[in-house]
């Protein structure tokens, strides 16, 4: 069962207490535990917009993509470059943007093979991805909330992962415990190439996020990881296509094109960066 301890009030910061089906702080403020267990802790005042995040049809097309398993590799990199100082007994992680739960559920997986307890935390602003992960995983403590106000007491994690999501900084030093750790996973220059070079009539140089570094963390590794998978069908190549942002970006022709393929071979090209929390702080 997922646990749902050691959350703040979205609202006043006060700590949250589990009351039957509902999580309740001391100035009265109720937020109703979902029936497949997550807690909304994005209350309306702090949204942007009425239906924040992913919408439901996206949601289900990274799902459905997903499972085909063919981002396994992804959850191997991650496990081989887990930084040895991270371990830690009952590690606590928190996966800040966790969309519908692939990968925090694999992880899960490969720490319980290893025998490694670890209690998981996955947030995401999207309730039609936290409702999807929710359904996928019942023993991680799954909350729609945002990165920019998270919604936890300070040093509540060890580690805190941010996978191709947007991470806010000041809010990860802010809950990380001293010397914990954060990685962020993005894409790399050649990732969905062979989609890219379909979509789009050229393609932009790639720039490498946080060149400069990232204040109040200091860079403790990085790499990559490229693979390639097939997609055997238009209906795989449009769960792809759909997932990511180049199913607003691109243009109508291009988009076109790609609805005449029945089949394509793609790369996979992520970036790997590990930081450590230091004593400065972050913006």
């Amino acid at each position: 069962m997922p646990i749902l301890e050691n959350l703040t009030c979205p609202i006043d910061g006060e700590y949250l207490q589990r009351q039957a089906g509902s999580l309740t702080c001391s100035r009265g403020h109720t937020f109703d535990l979902a029936k497949t267990g997550y807690v909304n802790l994005l209350p309306v005042q702090n949204k942007r917009s009425k239906d924040p995040g992913d919408s439901k049809d996206m949601v289900s097309s990274r799902q459905n993509f997903l499972n085909l398993e063919h981002y396994l590799p992804i959850i191997d990199a991650i496990m081989t470059g887990w930084p040895k100082a991270a371990w830690q007994p009952q590690m606590r992680i928190l996966d800040a943007g966790c969309g519908e739960g692939y990968y925090l559920h694999h992880l899960g997986q490969a720490f319980e093979k290893a025998a490694i307890p670890v209690e998981r935390v996955g947030l995401d602003i999207s309730k039609w991805a936290v409702t999807a992960a929710s359904k996928r995983d019942k023993t991680v403590s799954w909350i729609v909330g945002s990165n920019a106000s998270l919604p936890v007491p300070d040093q509540r994690f060890d580690v805190i992962l941010c996978l191709f999501g947007f991470p806010v900084f000041h809010e990860f030093q802010r809950t990380l415990v001293d010397s914990g750790y954060l990685l962020l996973v993005e894409s790399g220059p050649q990732h969905l190439i062979e989609l890219r070079e379909i979509l789009y009539d050229s393609i932009h140089p790639y720039k490498a996020t946080y060149s400069e570094g990232v204040t109040g963390f200091e860079l403790e590794s990085e790499y990559s990881k490229q693979f390639t998978f097939s997609l055997m069908s238009q209906q795989q190549i449009q769960y792809l296509l759909s997932m990511t942002p180049h199913i607003h970006k691109a243009s109508y022709q291009g988009k076109q094109q790609i609805k005449q393929l029945d089949k394509i071979s793609v790369t996979a090209d992520i970036k790997l960066r590990w930081y450590r929390k230091t004593n400065e702080r972050s913006k």
